[in-house]
């Protein structure tokens, strides 16, 4: 590998530095591996000796290096990663530290992510878009837990070229037998999940040893050094050229009434002006009938671009739709099977809904109890419940509406998504889909004649879905019953559902856990809708501990059909009554998950009626319901 000064070729020749640069390819590689087993010293290294820092960079170095007590030693090279320097000085992790270098034969970005447990959701991030994997492994200690659980995650996210550099040789004395055993472990583990070869390299990060050229300290190995394997490992640039058209679409982009694009990159493939495209998911057909970008219209673009496209004619696409090859189209379907990442210090709760975001496409999800997780020592799949912290498993996803995709196998654009949390935004887990389920694509709504407006006005009501809240022992049943009581004298269809009634009999099958209650919340959500369809009002009397779950039921009904009521009432005072003696037993041990005392109430931030049963009677409180939903009624007649 010979090196060279960019900083004196942009001096002298900014052209001639350019097309230097035009025609290199690029490598997108991570490191990952155990804490501590020096992969950002080997970033630094492999800055250094590719020439890419300056003088000025070089003085900062070693002055950094007398400031930390190493003057006369061999300079520190992780300091070249500035995040490993700020975690020095700030005592924390960064996130992911991208880094660009390169040499004459390659261009290269290299994501050093953190080795913890606890930051697992950063390496998933950076291997996201790697070509290659440089998996570190410590010479003294061996193949660790991490080291698994990174090459799992690795041969998971689609990254076919492995590099497995055992580092600290330096510290074991170059040692060929330590070497060769480890390198022999790892063979086991990477034949069991599935990697079809690696490229082993002993080396020190540190001294340098089998980073840019051979090293004299193991003449036993005749392996490449790490930057010639870099430089000249064959990566399928072509393959998403070759696959067909997709275009997800970013935006559609009017700046008039004569001009309406739609805007993304091209995630595979190629389209020229005439080519017959497919709308999905709506599955309208038209042709392409200009291809513009920066400068101008184009004959044609490939993957990796970013373009206009506009259409010979006037079709419904808008953001998150994908403009796919006509006789090639990606599926729709809106149920899968999917490998799972969790990556929040939360539990995944089974039946809640999340954003689920998939290229451009955004939709709410849910997750059903995992079929396994995977341990990463042994490759065993466990039967679990639930997700937690960097757990991996397998689960079927439904969405609510169809989205386009393709197996992650086959497009990671298409195919790999992130769960979002609705209450906080926060990122809670990557995942891959595997395949759709056949019953996705079998099940279609019926359509039927008598409809839910025929049903209202048989009934001479609008249809209402009553939503009692509040703690165990708050008074919602007794609220409820009255509520129902006087619909009744007035003449009105209703229906109560209780939820130790429910408990006996559809909802039998669950407990008490957060995954139970929010099941337990859905299924008597959709028992409701149900039975608005019929033109009833419907009443309901539920601890409904979540606000996530209660805002979801009322997403089934349409526009103000859902009316949330709050039975606001202090838990001591709820506990002072416990007329069912649960709140006894809840403090004394023998209740588990119990409301107000083990498990949260999420008090409703913005119900349609709230009762406070510290100033007002049961009897006050039902009346003022009644009246304030006749107060709204728009009876159907």
């Amino acid at each position: 590998m010979t090196s060279y000064r960019p900083d004196a070729l942009i001096a002298s020749d900014i052209s001639a530095y350019l097309r230097l640069h035009q025609n290199k390819s690029l490598l997108r590689f991570i490191t990952c591996g155990s804490v501590d087993d020096g992969k950002s010293t080997l970033i630094g290294r492999l800055l250094y000796d590719s020439k890419m820092i300056f003088e000025d960079q070089l003085a900062s170095l070693e002055a950094d290096s007398k400031r930390l007590g190493t003057q006369g030693q061999e300079i520190d090279f992780a300091l070249l990663v500035d995040g490993l320097a700020a975690e020095r000085e700030q005592g924390i992790t960064i996130d992911v530290a991208y880094r660009f270098f390169a040499t004459e034969k390659r261009k290269f970005i290299v994501a050093d992510t953190p080795g913890h447990e606890q930051y697992t959701r950063n390496m998933v991030t950076g291997a996201s878009t790697a070509d290659l994997a440089v998996i570190l492994i410590d010479a003294r200690k061996g193949v660790l837990t991490q080291t698994r659980r990174h090459s799992y995650l690795c041969h998971l996210l689609g990254i076919r070229h492995i590099v497995l550099a055992v580092n600290k040789m330096d510290l074991i004395g170059y040692d060929q037998a330590v070497y060769d055993a480890i390198v022999e472990d790892y063979r086991g583990f990477a034949d069991s999940i599935g990697i079809a070869g690696f490229t082993p390299i002993p080396i020190s990060g540190f001294k340098g040893d089998n980073i840019t050229g051979p090293s004299a300290n193991t003449p036993w190995h005749a392996g490449p050094a790490l930057l010639e394997h870099l430089e000249s490992v064959q990566i399928d640039a072509d393959a998403d050229a070759a696959r067909p058209f997709r275009l997800p679409v970013q935006w559609v982009n009017r700046p008039n009434l004569d001009f309406r694009g739609f805007a993304g990159m091209i995630a595979s493939g190629s389209i020229s002006p005439g080519d017959k495209v497919r709308i999905l998911p709506s599955g309208q057909t038209s042709s392409v009938a200009r291809i513009v970008a920066l400068g101008g219209d184009r004959a044609g673009a490939v993957a990796g671009e970013s373009v206009t496209i506009t259409l010979a004619d006037e079709v419904d696409c808008s953001r998150g739709d994908v403009i796919a090859a006509a006789d090639a189209p990606p599926q729709v379907a809106d149920q899968f099977q999917a490998t799972i990442v969790w990556m929040d210090q939360a539990e995944m709760l089974p039946g809640r809904a999340y954003w689920l975001k998939l290229g451009t496409q955004m939709v709410s999800a849910t997750v059903q109890p995992p079929r396994h997780a995977v341990c990463v020592n042994t490759m065993a799949e466990l039967s679990v419940k639930t997700l937690g912290l960097n757990d991996i498993g397998v689960a079927e996803v439904y969405t609510d509406r169809g989205i386009v995709f393709e197996p992650y196998a086959e497009s990671k654009d298409l195919g790999g998504f992130i769960l979002i949390d609705k209450a906080t935004n926060a990122t809670v887990a990557a995942g891959m889909l595997n395949f759709a389920l056949r019953r996705a694509q079998n099940v279609h709504w019926q359509a039927v004649e008598i409809n839910r407006e025929a049903h209202a006005r048989q009934k001479h009501q609008a249809p209402r879905l009553l939503w009692f809240t509040g703690l165990s022992g708050s008074g919602k049943s007794t609220i409820a019953n009255m509520v129902e009581k006087r619909l009744h004298a007035l003449g009105k269809h209703s229906f109560l559902l209780d939820g130790d009634n429910i408990r006996h009999g559809l909802n039998r099958d669950l407990g008490f856990t957060d995954a139970d209650r929010i099941e337990n919340i859905r299924r008597v959500g959709e028992v409701a809708r149900l039975m608005t369809d019929a033109g009833l009002i419907v009443l309901t009397a539920f601890i409904s501990p979540f606000r996530a779950e209660r805002e979801l039921v009322r997403k089934l009904l349409p526009e103000g059909e859902f009316f949330e009521i709050f039975v606001d009432t202090p838990l001591e005072v709820a506990e002072a009554r416990d007329v069912k003696g649960l709140y006894k037993k809840a403090r004394a041990g023998q209740i588990a998950n119990f409301t107000g005392i083990s498990s949260p109430y999420e008090a409703p931030q913005n119900p349609e009626i709230r009762v406070d049963t510290t100033r007002e009677t049961p009897e006050a409180a039902a009346e003022r319901i009644v009246e304030a939903i006749m107060g709204t009624w728009s009876p159907v007649i």
